[in-house]
């Protein structure tokens, strides 16, 4: 039978440029494997404008850490040669890998250009706030430190409708690209009147030769990496039409189990579902309601009601298309979108991803190993571990929830026959010490089960009618189920986000 599968971001904002984190992956594969990890999704692998840049900052899309630009060879991360050879060691290991691609916006061009704009009200993007003027520009990509190879394209102004800073005044702005066909793309997110426009150069989808270039892009780069799928940075600023286009060239060209998972960061439900019908479903999506959940709930405490955790996410409505997760690079401590998921629900809300039927759950590397930085953050291995081991061997079967109390919310998974011993039941409190009666089975009479988290040290012995009262500490969760031998080969599977109950 299928096993539950489970995703690392394997990496966090500040993880070290040292050049070493391809090397670290390629040597943590086997543990990573042995820890019930099975995919990983790894930063952009392009050259950014710095050294140091995560890699967001895209400069050049076919130099992944081979050519002298912006400074360096390597990438922060490391070089070419170093990813191709990780990339092999985690597949040789059974884990995919889903390589983060920024599609969005350019940085760091190599000449400046006049041609031009019209300033537009940056809470407004639809509203003009000049008459069109010229400005000097940094649009134009030449790329001299890798030529033609791989691709002769150049990046000009023409290939981008808005940018951000005029050299000619040395001032910041909104400015959208004037010319004939050049407007904000309609197919995007419509926060600030029209959200095509996030930062630096911004790629016009619109124009025909940018479509195509992207295209073979990202079909070269599956080529040269033999990766899994692909994670899309900053999708809703993008035409709607050409993600789509670009999932089903990415299909044809790698087969159906190709996976692509997009970050569409909009916590309003109607919005992703409409996403979703525009590119007919043919990329999940990262579960950002339910993230906002969890940070509620953390920042609540007690005053936050358990029983409605899940309503309005993705993950309820749309279950086959949610990636759900605790926190990433983007909400971690100090940067874009702070939503830190507090460390006394952290081991709770990483319960409530990863031992539920539904979601395709992301285990956070700055929670797994902690956070570098100006603030270090301590990694939460040993309260995470027991979760992955849970979900692995017995988060498996029906699933009955206990959704009855405000402040204390459990659910049970009742095993599956080809798993001897699976199944499970889980107990959340965000009040004070609790407990609940929950029914495992009439066959589990007479079973003894333990707390897999080691939070309750007592064991629960199954009665006669199937049915136990599990408790749990205040603040806490527990995660009951019986004991077994524990398995440190587990048996390897193609990452998938199905369930396999």
């Amino acid at each position: 039978m299928k096993r539950n599968h489970t995703m690392m971001q394997f990496f966090e904002w500040h993880v070290a440029a040292d050049g070493q984190h391809w090397k670290r992956l390629a040597e943590m594969a086997p543990e990573l494997k042995a820890g019930f990890i099975d995919s990983v999704w790894v930063p952009p692998v392009t050259k950014a404008i710095t050294p140091e840049d995560t890699g967001y900052g895209v400069y050049d899309l076919y130099d992944l850490g081979e050519f002298d630009q912006k400074g360096t060879v390597r990438t922060k991360y490391g070089t070419k040669q170093e990813l191709v050879e990780a990339i092999a060691e985690c597949l040789k290991n059974g884990i995919a890998v889903y390589v983060d691609l920024v599609m969005n916006h350019k940085a760091g061009a190599d000449e400046t250009e006049v041609f031009e704009v019209i300033e537009v009200d940056p809470n407004d993007r639809n509203k003009e706030i000049s008459a069109p003027f010229e400005i000097e520009g940094w649009t134009k990509f030449t790329f001299p430190g890798r030529g033609d190879e791989y691709s002769s394209f150049k990046w000009d102004h023409t290939h981008f409708n808005g940018t951000d800073f005029d050299a000619k005044e040395g001032r910041t702005g909104v400015f959208r690209i004037n010319g004939e066909n050049k407007a904000w793309n309609p197919n995007v997110d419509d926060e600030f009147g029209n959200y095509d426009y996030l930062m630096f150069a911004n790629i016009d989808y619109s124009h025909e030769d940018v479509k195509r270039e992207m295209l073979e892009w990202g079909k070269w780069l599956v080529d040269t990496l033999q990766c899994s799928g692909y994670r899309l940075d900053a999708i809703k600023h993008i035409n709607h039409e050409f993600i789509k286009e670009f999932a089903l060239e990415m299909g044809k060209k790698r087969g159906e189990d190709f996976y692509i998972v997009g970050e569409f960061w909009n916590d309003n439900l109607e919005a992703c579902r409409e996403f979703l019908n525009t590119v007919d479903y043919q990329i999940d999506l990262f579960d950002v309601s339910l993230h906002y959940k969890l940070y509620a709930a953390a920042l609540g405490g007690r005053d936050f009601d358990l029983t409605h955790i899940f309503d309005d996410t993705l993950v309820q409505t749309h279950p086959g298309n949610a990636v759900t997760f605790v926190d990433n690079h983007d909400s971690q401590p100090h940067e874009a979108l702070e939503s830190w998921v507090g460390d006394w629900f952290k081991q709770s809300a990483y319960a409530l991803i990863l031992l539920r039927r539904d979601g395709y759950p992301v285990v956070f590397y700055g929670d797994y190993y902690g956070i570098g930085g100006p603030v270090p953050v301590d990694g939460k291995k040993a309260a995470i571990d027991p979760l992955l081991y849970t979900r692995y061997h017995k988060a498996y079967g029906e699933q009955d929830d206990y959704f009855d109390h405000p402040n204390t919310i459990g659910w049970v998974r009742r095993g599956v026959e080809e798993l001897p011993g699976s199944g499970c039941a889980v107990i959340i409190s965000n009040g004070d010490n609790g407990e609940k009666r929950m029914f495992v089975g009439e066959e589990r009479a007479g079973e003894v089960w333990e707390d897999f988290t080691h939070n309750r040290e007592e064991q629960v012995t199954i009665g006669e009618d199937g049915w136990a009262v599990f408790p749990v500490n205040g603040g806490s969760v527990s995660v009951w189920a019986l004991p077994d031998e524990e398995n440190t080969d587990p048996e390897e599977a193609p990452a998938s986000g199905e369930d396999a109950s």
